[in-house]
């Protein structure tokens, strides 16, 4: 992680991210938030420079418009540039992932069974069905599995949590379904933790 006697150092981030990026470094209250945002958005700029051709601090991150609103707020974009891309992060991973077609990818902690039971009700209602049909100790994993998909497909679509939970069913069980148009993949990550990605089919 970034710091005085890591490779990452505070120059080389400063000199790496943007405006915006440094600014929400900055904003940070404890300081192993910050050093594993710097840490993942300079991974993202080494490997986008490396993809691109060009320096990673020459990158120009950009938000498409939001597919419901039009806004500024839709997929993260390189400017000009064609290669789609996606960034998650949570606790001590990061997942990227880089495509010719729109991307979205996803990782988190295993939720607690108290998230399960308060959110769990939002989802489609089918996965509702699958969740109540797993005994409780086997639902806190079905869930985390079926959140990271939804996510993935969301941010690849760019309406993120805009679209209601209940809209779209990605399915709670060991393999995903895909929405149409779209290829959804479980991704293997450390222990407690779930991860997938979703890509636009070509």
């Amino acid at each position: 992680m970034p710091d005085g006697d890591h490779p990452a150092s505070r120059e080389e981030y400063e000199a790496v991210l943007d405006a915006g990026e440094r600014a929400r470094a900055a904003s940070f209250v404890r300081d192993l938030h910050r050093d594993r945002y710097v840490a993942a958005h300079l991974a993202l700029r080494r490997l986008l420079g490396a993809y691109l051709g060009v320096a990673p601090e020459s990158v120009e991150l950009i938000r498409e418009p939001c597919p419901c609103c039009g806004a500024p707020h839709g997929r993260p974009a390189a400017a000009g540039a064609p290669l789609h891309f996606n960034l998650s992060h949570a606790g001590d991973l990061a997942l990227l992932a880089f495509a010719d077609t729109p991307v979205g990818a996803d990782v988190e902690e295993v939720q607690q069974a108290s998230v399960v039971d308060s959110v769990g009700r939002s989802l489609h209602p089918r996965e509702v069905a699958e969740l109540e049909a797993l005994p409780p100790a086997d639902r806190t994993t079905a869930f985390s599995r079926c959140w990271t998909r939804k996510e993935a497909y969301l941010k690849g679509t760019g309406t993120g949590l805009a679209e209601r939970l209940s809209v779209t069913y990605v399915g709670c069980g060991p393999r995903p379904a895909s929405p149409p148009g779209w290829t959804l993949t479980d991704v293997e990550a450390a222990p407690g933790y779930t991860a997938a990605v979703a890509l636009a089919d070509g």
